[in-house]
């Protein structure tokens, strides 16, 4: 599929998602649900079902999966090595920290990743996302305590720790690796109900996040949103892309990995922000600056990835 006809519709439908919650076609209280909805049912049941499909000895390379991970780590510590050349206040730090590495995968890399790959690439990319989300969660956690205010320390650490343990869609990732690797496959009548609900996963997803996007808290933030915007979306993939090419990695392998490293920042980042007491406004801020600003990140890593 050419990387206009990906990108276009993904971001229509965001766009869509703006105006009908503009419009109050998307108030509050149905966002909040529709978000329960897709965390806990539609994307896990897409994750699942595709991975459960997959065929691990095809789908799955552990180098592309271990340079994958290492990325992101080294994206963190670009991060953390910029706030403190800055001087950026604690608080801030952990949220800009945090943002620079924690992508969205679920919502919109693996959205990108059906479209742009189809079937084959979504297996791929499922598979990668239940390691991605792990490390995401775990490090954001980590990064968000040590930068955590004064009184700050404790309850909030291990509260998250316990939710990213009960995560659905990383629970939904290994029950489909271990489906896989028994070799069982699934029922049809399963399958067929899977694919149902897997049908309103993405739509939902992107419709969720354009009425989540807010301007206001980006005005007075735009210097740190504009450098946590390019380590997530330029430095972070751009690590990868060339560590990737380093060691001789197929394209059609490393396709999938280089669509979700190159994701805006991750809904979650606020809620772990907020509950964690690092600043959630610049989390909020972050997410709607990357986002925005994916749609021609992605255009130009799709244009460049379809070469090699």
């Amino acid at each position: 599929m050419s990387i206009l006809a990906t990108i276009v519709p993904i971001f229509a439908v965001i766009a869509i998602g703006m105006t009908a919650k503009a419009r109050g076609l998307l108030p509050p209280e149905f966002l909040a649900a529709a978000n329960r909805l897709v965390f806990y049912l539609a994307i896990p049941a897409m994750v699942f079902s595709a991975i459960a499909r997959a065929s691990l000895e095809v789908h799955f390379k552990p180098l592309v999966a271990a340079v994958t991970l290492a990325t992101m780590l080294a994206a963190c510590i670009l991060a953390w090595i910029a706030a403190a050349l800055v001087r950026m206040e604690p608080r801030r730090r952990g949220a800009f920290i945090e943002d620079s590495f924690h992508g969205n995968q679920g919502y919109i890399g693996l959205a990108v990743a059906l479209y742009f790959l189809g079937p084959e690439g979504l297996a791929r990319a499922s598979i990668l996302t239940g390691f991605m989300m792990i490390l995401n969660n775990s490090l954001g956690v980590v990064v968000l305590q040590l930068h955590a205010p004064a009184g700050g320390h404790g309850a909030g650490g291990f509260e998250a720790a316990a939710r990213m343990a009960k995560n659905p869609v990383i629970l939904s990732a290994l029950g489909g690796l271990l489906l896989s690797a028994s070799g069982v496959g699934l029922h049809p009548v399963l399958d067929r109900s899977l694919a149902i609900l897997s049908g309103m996963a993405l739509p939902l997803a992107l419709l969720i996040i354009g009425a989540s996007l807010s301007f206001d808290l980006m005005r007075s933030r735009l210097a740190a949103l504009f450098g946590c915007s390019l380590i997530k979306l330029v430095l972070m993939p751009g690590i990868g892309l060339a560590a990737f090419l380093a060691l001789g990695i197929a394209a059609e392998d490393f396709l999938p990995a280089l669509i979700l490293l190159a994701t805006p920042t991750a809904t979650v980042s606020y809620v772990l922000a907020r509950q964690m007491r690092a600043d959630h406004e610049f989390a909020a801020g972050a997410i709607t600056f990357s986002t925005l600003f994916s749609a021609l990140t992605y255009t130009g890593w799709l244009a460049l990835g379809a070469r090699l």
